[in-house]
């Protein structure tokens, strides 16, 4: 993904992509000692580049980007970025492929929730206190 690189205005998210940017992989760097990856999109709003971890909920290849927020009232930034612009780029460990990111709804929702909440389970509190359904997204790997 080329373009301009915007670094998060979060301090934690900063320092968690300077880590991974500076030794090459997502190994070791954790949220509350629970894997994550790194996933690279171009902002809705500003085109430039961005990078956000995401816990670590990968099956068969596939992986769910959760727009949890700590279950705060708004989606993350990012959830109208993927809307707008669903191919990103996601590292895990030293390895980076392309993925083409979906939301999903219904059961698929439920199973790819079920396998985010077994990953990260702060995830079942982040949706108990918000009254917004905590979208979930599955990035698919591209082809070629």
């Amino acid at each position: 993904m080329t373009g301009d690189y915007e670094p998060s205005a979060t301090g934690w998210v900063r320092k968690h992509v300077e880590q991974i940017m500076r030794t090459g992989t997502t190994d070791g760097v954790t949220i509350r000692g629970l894997a994550t990856v790194l996933m690279t999109y171009r902002g809705a709003k500003s085109g430039k580049i961005r990078k956000t971890p995401v816990m670590r909920v990968e099956h068969d290849g596939a992986y769910a980007a959760v727009a949890s927020q700590g279950g705060a009232p708004k989606n993350p930034q990012w959830y109208a970025s993927l809307v707008a612009e669903p191919v990103v780029e996601l590292q895990d460990g030293r390895t980076n492929r392309e993925y083409r990111a979906r939301e999903v709804s219904g059961d698929e929702k439920a199973i790819w929730w079920e396998r985010a909440v077994a990953a990260y389970p702060p995830y079942a509190d982040y949706q108990r206190k918000t009254e917004r359904q905590i979208p979930v997204f599955v990035l698919e790997p591209i082809s070629g």
